[in-house]
């Protein structure tokens, strides 16, 4: 939602810029220099990424509109949710949350907590964990560096996307120059035409400079940024839930395992130590 609100002061911004200085908006009406630039932009995205790239491109569309934002009740849910399986496991013995571990969604404990079933990458990499760890005979340290594993991967597979999403964008001031090149040359074919429209020819040229360094800097990397910081997001999300399994797995308590967790949270979305006390018991912090 941000990111339209975004696009839409940009757009705002700049046009209305343009008619307060008694700009004609029919003049940045240029077809052309839109199939020049956006064609060939797409054209040098497909030459640069494979076709998993460009694919993970189109299908983050959905994500960068809808956004990544973990809450504090999220973390709060998260936590409260590990900590009653993990006193359950205390209690009953491991085996004793295996069907909950084998279909998260269907656990009257985790299903609970939505922001982590609708998370599908989330909750099967907490599931494949701690299934695991349920098998036996896997040390935590062992437990640790397979995980750890898992998240560099994830970490390698949005790298692409991202650096791909930049590229692009820092490609479109050398299209809109390029694309400015071929409407100077138009130019220089009509020069015999009269003032007039050797002027409409040259607004028409810059027309597509300015698009090029609009695109670029009003609106794909900006993108490119926001997806990175998403990614940013998710992989804290991970580790978060990374660092309540290994606790648990090198034998503490699960209040402590849920704490250690709670101290990888990033700040803004961190509740204190007294707030999960609270959430984990049922108390209001009112």
């Amino acid at each position: 939602m941000f990111v339209i609100i975004g696009i839409v002061i940009v757009i705002g911004a700049v046009l209305g810029g343009f008619v307060l200085a008694h700009g004609n908006l029919a003049l940045l009406i240029q077809p052309a220099e839109f199939v020049i630039i956006l064609g060939s932009a797409l054209g040098s995205l497909i030459i640069a990424s494979p076709l998993s790239v460009i694919k993970k491109i189109f299908g983050s569309i959905p994500q960068l509109i809808k956004g990544v934002n973990f809450t504090k009740q999220d973390y709060l849910e998260l936590l409260k949710s590990f900590n009653d399986l993990f006193l359950l496991a205390q209690r009953d013995g491991l085996l004793a949350i295996e069907k909950h571990v084998e279909s998260p969604k269907d656990s009257e404990i985790l299903s609970l907590n939505k922001t982590f079933i609708n998370n599908h990458h989330a909750s099967t990499f907490f599931a494949d964990t701690m299934k695991v760890m349920l098998s036996g005979g896997v040390p935590p340290h062992e437990l640790e560096a397979l995980i750890d594993a898992e998240i560099e991967t994830f970490e390698m597979e949005s790298k692409p996307v991202v650096n791909a999403i930049s590229k692009v964008g820092d490609s479109f001031p050398g299209l809109g120059i390029v694309a400015a090149v071929l409407g100077i040359i138009v130019t220089m074919s009509s020069i015999d035409e009269g003032a007039a429209t050797v002027g409409m020819h040259v607004a028409a040229a810059l027309v597509g400079t300015f698009l090029g360094v609009l695109m670029a800097y009003g609106f794909v990397n900006p993108i490119a940024t926001n997806l990175e910081l998403q990614h940013e997001l998710e992989k804290r999300y991970l580790e978060t839930i990374k660092a309540c399994i290994v606790a648990y797995a090198k034998g503490n308590p699960p209040i402590i395992a849920v704490e250690i967790a709670r101290r990888t949270i990033f700040s803004d979305y961190r509740p204190s130590f007294q707030e999960l006390e609270n959430y984990i018991r049922g108390k209001s912090d009112k």
